[in-house]
């Protein structure tokens, strides 16, 4: 009986909901990870990326600010991995990445996560190293309901709810959230602005920190609805429609010269299916507007960078069978608009002469066009995935002397697994996917430096993955490796300058294709005992490294490539009480891009507690403490790719965030 439990969830962990705890809450298949049941499991906070951080041992986290932070995907991020919500292609309007896809929908709307790594995904557009599938909450037929509280150290409060209901022709969900927090301590007792002045003091860069009247504002405010409307029009017609929107307010990046004002999103979904035919369309809309207002240097000219960018899709697939083959074929189209400029209290920001500055992106319009096959099928022992993608795009830009591009691709993959037998397989893929450089890489202009490369490649990544699993009586073991090759590595060039009218250096053409590699290997598994204590673990691996330096430079590291991340996790239940002790740790992180900005990181460990109790079937109460023994640590280096506090031109000199000291919640879940 152990033995088939474990061949359904690998690595198990324990979390508050029915039961006390569901047990499992993350199910592995040879070539993706998902986690279910995230709006039930994820009650710290509404940050997703921190919760795939600690279940996805490939997953690092990239600390920005105290909510809405970013994933790596086996040291792979932005445009290099592909985040979709509900199918849609959701993308972030900063231009510094203080709102990725993921802040724009919150864990308690959640119910599934599902990490595809690899380039083994055709259904999607840009999918180059990962796709990343979150599924939102279904309306249920049966009338249900769910109260969150939650309250945590450095005064976080957080209240969610959500009811659903219908009939056998009409479902309806609705959910709320409302989140806030002051500013986190790190393991010295220093909150936000002061990890500011301490990076900056008597630097030049002391006009970041902030003024004293906004010293003790709150690190941000965050609510978020979520609508949905199911209609079963007849056995044969099905109609899903959904609306999300998501309202940040005065957002804190400590180490950015900038902080987010709010950031707005909306996203609206349809899916209509008949028979075997799906059509999708979806529309998502961000207002991002970023300003120095908080800080002494906003005090003497204050600066904002207002940005927008709005993504339309359309897409329509077709499932059939053909000689036993599982079939799926679609046509995929979207378009994504991409816009900024610079204002000074509220009017267009001037030149010294003058003159308005010149737009960031000057209404950028990234179109795709796409057909893809996909199918599945059965050969003896063996289950036989394959597909393939033809993509047409066209960037298109309205700044004068910027040249349109155009490119055209193929992207393939087959990803075969057998069973030896019921408590054995392996498995082993081969696959091709490519990505086009973003507006941001083409086309940026910031205050006179045109920090986009118009000439860029697009990227290829050439990929191998293998591994097994095993599962004995008591435990399980699961080891995947892989090895890709990416052509025309989109990399960024802090050593690319030039002078400028001014008579100032400024950055110039500052991305730069480059051949790269990246290799690595992730070993997970659980062990069971007869005494209501369970043992699950994981490990990662990776290094990555460029054919050759950069234009004018020697070093030939990948940036963001952490080498070792362990997750030991010890799990109790028994009747109405559940806990789980949780280790993560991460070996030094000394190979690093140095000539671009990233420093020499120390190990580190820190310990998590987490423990609940159902009171009768509606009332669970959970509590918690992270970092137990408050350590002072930083997981987020320092890659110029993001605009940071830089005090000098050395590669200690930018400013490192730290992660939060010990940090106690607790959280009341009342169902009906």
């Amino acid at each position: 009986m152990k033995k088939i439990w474990l061949s359904m969830a690998v690595v198990s962990v324990l979390s508050a909901d029915e039961g006390v705890l569901q047990k499992v809450t993350i199910e592995t298949e040879a070539d993706s990870i998902t986690v279910k049941d995230v709006s039930h499991n994820e009650i710290k906070s509404a940050d997703i990326a921190d919760a795939l951080s600690r279940h996805i041992p490939s997953i690092n986290l990239i600390r920005r600010s105290g909510i809405a932070n970013d994933i790596l995907v086996r040291g792979q991020k932005r445009d290099n991995i592909n985040i979709v919500i509900d199918g849609a292609k959701v993308c972030g309007a900063c231009i510094n990445r203080m709102d990725p896809p993921t802040s724009h929908v919150l864990s308690n709307n959640i119910q599934s996560i599902k990490v595809s790594e690899g380039p083994f995904d055709v259904e999607n557009f840009g999918s180059l190293s990962a796709l990343v599938d979150i599924q939102t909450l279904k309306p249920t037929k049966d009338l249900k309901g769910e109260l969150n509280f939650n309250v945590g150290s450095f005064d976080y409060r957080k209240m969610a709810g959500n009811i659903s209901g219908g009939n056998e022709m009409f479902r309806l969900l609705l959910s709320a959230s409302s989140e806030s927090q002051d500013q986190y301590k790190d393991g010295y007792g220093d909150r936000l602005y002061e990890q500011v002045i301490k990076a900056t003091e008597g630097t030049k860069m002391a006009g970041a920190q902030y003024q004293k009247r906004y010293e003790n504002m709150r690190a941000f405010k965050k609510s978020t609805l979520l609508s949905k409307l199911f209609v079963d029009i007849d056995p044969d017609q099905a109609l899903e429609l959904s609306y999300t929107a998501n309202r940040s307010d005065d957002v804190l990046y400590p180490s950015s010269k900038m902080d987010a004002i709010y950031d707005d999103s909306d996203i609206y979904n349809l899916h209509y299916r008949y028979k075997n035919l799906t059509l999708q369309l979806y529309n998502s809309k961000v207002d991002h507007p970023m300003s120095n207002r908080y800080r002494k240097m906003g005090l003497k000219k204050e600066k904002t960078h207002k940005l927008t960018t709005d993504m339309k899709g359309a897409k329509l697939k077709a499932a059939f069978q053909y000689k036993g083959i599982e079939m799926i074929a679609g046509l995929d189209m979207s378009r994504r608009n991409w816009d900024g400029h610079f204002e000074s209290n509220g009017e267009w920001l001037k030149m010294a002469n003058g003159m308005k500055t010149p737009k960031s992106l000057d209404d950028v319009d990234t179109t795709n066009r796409a057909l893809f096959l996909k199918a599945k099928q059965h050969y003896g022992a063996s289950k036989i995935s394959y597909g393939v993608r033809y993509d047409d795009t066209d960037i298109t830009t309205r700044r004068s002397g910027d040249r349109d591009r155009s490119f055209r691709s193929w992207s393939a993959n087959v990803f075969t697994e057998t069973k030896i037998d019921e408590s054995m397989r392996y498995f082993w893929g081969v696959g091709s996917a490519s990505r086009v450089p973003d507006a941001r890489e083409l086309y940026l202009l910031m205050m006179g430096d045109h920090i986009g490369s118009p000439d860029l490649k697009q990227s290829h990544n050439y990929e191998v993955d293998l591994g097994g699993e095993k599962i004995f009586d008591n435990f399980s073991v699961k080891l995947k490796t892989y090895y890709s090759f990416i052509k025309d590595y989109i990399a960024f060039n802090s050593h690319n300058k030039r002078l400028r009218k001014d008579g100032k250096m400024g950055a110039f053409h500052s991305f730069e294709n480059v051949d790269a590699t990246i290799w690595g290997a992730e070993l997970s598994g659980m062990v069971l005992s007869d005494w209501g204590i369970d043992l699950d673990y994981s490990l990662s691996y990776k290094r990555g490294k460029k054919r050759h330096p950069l234009t004018g430079q020697h070093g030939r590291n990948l940036p963001d490539m952490r080498p070792l991340k362990a997750v030991v996790g010890l799990n109790y239940e028994a009747g109405e009480n559940s806990a789980r002790v949780e280790f993560i740790g991460a070996t030094k992180w000394d190979k690093i891009d140095y000539e671009n900005g990233e420093q020499k990181l120390s190990g580190y460990g820190v310990v998590n507690l987490k423990a609940a109790r159902r009171f009768g079937k509606k009332i669970t109460v959970s509590l918690g403490v992270d970092n137990l023994f408050d350590k002072r640590y930083a997981i987020t280096n320092t890659y110029r790719d993001l605009i940071l506090l830089s005090t000098g031109s050395g590669q200690d000199d930018i400013m490192l965030l730290n992660e939060p000291g010990r940090y106690l919640y607790a959280n009341v879940k009342m169902s009906f």
